[in-house]
Parts: C-alpha cells; structure tokens; sequence
C-alpha cells in the first residue's frame, strides 16, 4: 500500500477487506464487548496489516512523535527511577515520546477499564509500560481488545497470558542471597518479605527457602515475616525479630527498601551492622551503596528491565509476536559492608 493508499484509507475500506460492516470495525476499535472472538481477531489482523489510525490518531500522529504512556505507583522509589531511566533512554535512541501515569499522585481514577483504555486510544498513545501497579485484568483485557501493546514490569499479579511481563529472576536472586549468608556460617536467618500475596515476593521467599533446605538448616516460621516493601517494615520487623528467645544473626530483606529500614532502626537500638546482625537487600540500588554500612544487596538490572519493555512494546508495535511472555532477567549479589560471619 502507497502512502497516497494509507492516506485514503478508510474505516469502509477496513471493513470490506475484513468482509465485515463499518459499524463492526468502529466496535473493534472501541473496544465493545459485543463481537465475536474470531471477528475481532479479523479485524485487529487487517488494522495492523494496513496501519489504520482514527482521525483523530492521525492528527496526534502528523503533530507528534509516537507516545508511549509509563504507570507507575509512585516516583518515591529508587527502583521505580531506575526503571523509568531505562525506559528513557531507550524512547531517546527510538525516537518514542514518554508519557508518564503516577497513579499515587492522581489518586484513584474516576474512569473504568474501558473508558481508561479508550481514553489511551483516542489520546493517540502507541502503548503503554506499567510498573509493579497492580493492573486487574479487567483494564489489561480492555487494552488487549483496542490492539493496544501492554507490558507490565514486575506485576504485583500474574497477567494474563496475552499480557508480556518483564522481571528479574527473583527465585535466583533470593537463593544467592541467602547461599552468601550460609557461607559466612548463619544458621538463624530471618526473611523480611513484601506483601503474601506478590509474585515477586513469593519468589525470593521460595529462593531463600531453597537455600536453607540444601544447607540442611530447618525452616523456621517465626523468622518469615510478611509486610509492605517499605523501610517501617523493616523497622517493626527488626523489634519482632530481636524479642524472640533465638535471635536471628542474619536478615535477608525482600527489597532495599526494607533492608535500610532495618540499618535505621539497628543503629536506633545500638545493634551493630555487621557485628551483630548481618543484613542483605535487594534490588541494588543506588540507595544500597550510599547507605551506612554499605548494603549488600542482589541487584536487579533496573535499567535493563526499562530498556527491554519499551523494546518489546515497539516490536509489537511493528506486528512482531513476542518470544515469550514472561521475560527474566538475571540477578547478580553485590557484596558490601552489612554482611560478616556470625560472632
């Protein structure tokens, strides 16, 4: 098809290569509910053949670069910046205007699946990153049927499968952490975990209890604490840990977060770092080494993980189907100050 074609082309004209009506394509494109699986699998087929765009998209399209729209939680944390630097530098060398959702800025939205995903369609966005928020199915299926490519780094649940995640591998990640502390001769290792029910998070916590049974150490629940991925976790889980009669020598924090909330609190209560208790993090952030003793941690390719989403938003966007749709990519420990044998 010319550029002459594409520019004439036409929901009509849409509708008669797909051998369906125009009122049928506008529902496609609007995401309506009441079409048929095999219609709308038609239909999407022949608007990424032809390279489709409402008036209105093409409008955004002659005005501006094409726009991806970033959703993030909060820009509090090192790791969301982290991420958001990948995706950055990534849309600078593809020519890809960044949008950026802070959802714990704006609140709950007042708009619906539907009307969210629809809103993304008629602002002219390309796709969409959306970072540890926890997306339902519901808005991820409302995307899915507008043809709009999604890809959710670190979900807080699983997607479905239409969906591509992206991650680190977080089970080797908490194994490696936990291997160091055995090493060095602990045996009462706590962990200090985000929220149950976060993918995630019952990943490293599978990966520290991996550690411990190859060690030949029992596991013991009353070292496994659960709470939120932030620093008063690690403080509340500190003060419950050391009143146990068999206290840990070593914690492994489900993220840095946690872990610097647990050095704040140790240097309150006069608990030496590493003398008395050993401490290791993860995610690697810049937070770990400024902190005081610097933190070990098992580092997250945070930039990576931003480079690769947008990546593979921009190859779905070019009709490319995705090699899989769970990407991982690989932890390494940084070893600092907060870690040492047990006295």
């Amino acid at each position: 098809m010319t550029v002459k074609d594409q520019a004439r082309l036409t929901l009509a004209a849409v509708a008669r290569e797909a051998g369906v009506s125009a009122p049928t394509v506008s529902k496609v494109i609007n995401g309506r509910r009441d079409v048929s699986a095999e219609t709308r699998a038609r239909v999407l087929a022949v608007l990424a053949r032809t390279g489709y765009k409402s008036p209105l998209q093409q409008r955004r399209t002659l005005a501006e670069k094409p726009s991806v729209e970033v959703v993030l939680d909060s820009l509090n944390s090192a790791y969301s910046v982290e991420v958001l630097n990948g995706i950055l530098e990534c849309a600078e060398l593809s020519g890809v205007e960044v949008l950026l959702y802070v959802s714990g800025i704006r609140g709950a939205s007042p708009l619906n699946p539907e009307q969210r995903a629809q809103r993304i369609v008629d602002e002219g966005r390309c796709g969409m990153i959306v970072v540890t928020s926890a997306f339902g199915d519901a808005s991820l299926d409302a995307f899915h049927r507008r043809g709009i490519p999604v890809v959710v780094i670190d979900p807080l649940n699983p997607p479905s499968e239409e969906v591509v995640s992206i991650g680190a591998t977080d089970w080797a990640g908490g194994k490696d952490a936990t291997a160091h502390l055995l090493e060095l001769g602990h045996r009462r290792i706590a962990y200090l975990g985000g929220p149950d029910t976060v993918e995630c998070n019952q990943a490293r916590l599978h990966g520290y209890l991996a550690a411990l049974r190859s060690h030949g150490v029992p596991v013991e629940d009353q070292y496994i604490l659960a709470g939120a991925f932030q620093a008063d976790h690690g403080a509340r889980g500190l003060n419950a840990l050391f009143q146990l009669d068999a206290r840990p020598t070593a914690i492994f924090a489900a993220n840095d977060s946690i872990a610097l909330g647990v050095l704040a609190e140790a240097r309150r209560q006069n608990i030496r770092i590493p003398q008395d208790l050993s401490v290791v993090g993860f995610d690697g952030t810049s937070l770990a080494a400024e902190a005081v003793p610097a933190l070990t941690s098992v580092a997250q390719p945070l930039r990576e993980i931003g480079r690769a989403a947008l990546r593979i938003v921009l190859r779905q966007l070019r009709g490319e189907v995705p090699d899989s749709r769970r990407v991982e990519l690989a932890t390494h420990l940084v070893v600092r100050e907060s870690t040492a044998p047990p006295l």
